[in-house]
């Protein structure tokens, strides 16, 4: 067997074209002159995709969701497409997936688009920017305010078609193992913190780095790091980040969205029949709702746990803190809008989403936090 037909890259797709099918228990002859059959059932082995991730085995959050997607895939093609996942460093290192996706040594990726930031400044809005828009406002912007047209463009040089494939909800703002009092307790601050919200820390004098999940944990207890932030309390805790961090900071003003990526190499997936591309997508855009659902519940219990049982203590960044970040976070955007012509695209669509949608969610969301918290 060839490996282009072993991993889903067929030359052809092969059908039935003789003999009968029955179609809501009516037959239809199949012959190959004939008008195309309302459905047809194919021969020979299911496909296989490789999916390869940036996230340890079954994750919380973003490994699940990964996990949940290849199990969707299989139950909805009743078995003719299969994809087997690679977690983190099984068969391309965390940072390699996009790389991994567009050379083709992999069909499918997940991941988290401000990972590439190197290729493409503009890919980090694409899972959150400091200070933006909220999950619900993301899913708008890429749905309806063409956010999609625009991660399209982006990524077709790469040979890469990327979509919506879950999210984690808003973001914590981090672990840090010393107290932020003041605004001069960021300078030379060690932090882990990928995207945007690296960049305005960096300009208020702490060191950002790009930091593998894998890798956090140990770059925490060996004092390679001072601080970092991943997800919310949910997947954090499963990573121990209690464990050698005491000090857990809110708010996430770097991402409050958690978008993962779905990645797929342009010619595997147009080389899928109808059906099968359209379960796919359809396997990724479920896990919007569903991953949103499930982070909200699981992080909601854990922060819980790690404030009761863990002896974790909650803190607010100061006021001091929070005025300069937002401050930052201007200058920052206005030197990213000016990167190129896509940062300078994506940078206006996403500005253009939050102006649009931030009024009713004021008069919506907002307003009924503010008076239903007030109640309490």
């Amino acid at each position: 067997m060839s490996d282009q037909k072993k991993f889903g890259l067929p030359a052809r797709r092969a059908f039935l074209t003789s003999g009968a099918a029955f179609v809501g228990g009516a037959a239809a002859s199949l012959t190959g002159g004939g008008a195309s059959p309302v459905m047809a059932q194919p021969v020979g082995e299911p496909v296989r995709w490789r999916l390869v991730t940036s996230w340890p085995r079954n994750l919380p959050g973003p490994g699940v969701t990964a996990q949940r997607i290849c199990d969707r895939v299989k139950e909805m093609s009743g078995g003719r497409f299969l994809i087997t996942l690679y977690s983190a460093g099984e068969l391309v290192p965390a940072l390699g997936v996009f790389d991994a996706v567009s050379s083709g040594a992999a069909e499918m990726g997940h991941s988290a688009s401000f990972f590439w930031q190197g290729k493409m400044p503009a890919s980090v809005f694409f899972t959150a920017s400091p200070f933006g828009l909220l999950p619900q406002e993301h899913i708008a912007w890429i749905e309806r305010g063409g956010g999609q047209a625009l991660w399209d463009e982006l990524y077709a040089p790469f040979g890469i078609k990327p979509v919506m494939a879950g999210n984690t909800g808003v973001q914590m703002g981090g672990w840090f193992t010393r107290e932020i009092n003041e605004l001069d307790d960021l300078k030379g601050l060690r932090i882990r913190m990928p995207g945007l919200g690296g960049e305005v820390m960096r300009q208020l004098g702490a060191t950002p780095t790009t930091t593998a999940p894998g890798e956090i944990y140990q770059a925490l207890s060996r004092g390679l790091l001072d601080a970092a932030e991943f997800l919310g309390p949910w997947s954090d805790r499963s990573m121990g980040f209690y464990q050698v961090a005491k000090y857990y900071y809110s708010p996430g003003f770097h991402e409050p969205n958690g978008t993962g990526e779905a990645l797929f190499n342009s010619d595997a997936l147009d080389q899928l029949p109808d059906d099968l591309r359209a379960i796919l997508k359809e396997a990724c855009r479920a896990e919007n709702g569903r991953a949103l659902a499930e982070s909200d519940w699981e992080n909601a219990r854990a922060l819980q746990v790690l404030q009761e049982e863990d002896g974790v203590e909650i803190k607010i960044y100061p006021s001091e803190v929070l005025s300069a970040l937002r401050r930052e976070t201007t200058t920052v955007l206005e030197a990213f809008s000016q990167e190129d012509e896509m940062s300078s695209k994506v940078y206006a669509s996403a500005t253009a989403a939050r102006e649009r949608l931030g009024p009713w969610m004021a008069v919506s969301m907002q307003a009924f936090m503010n008076a239903r918290s007030r109640g309490e």
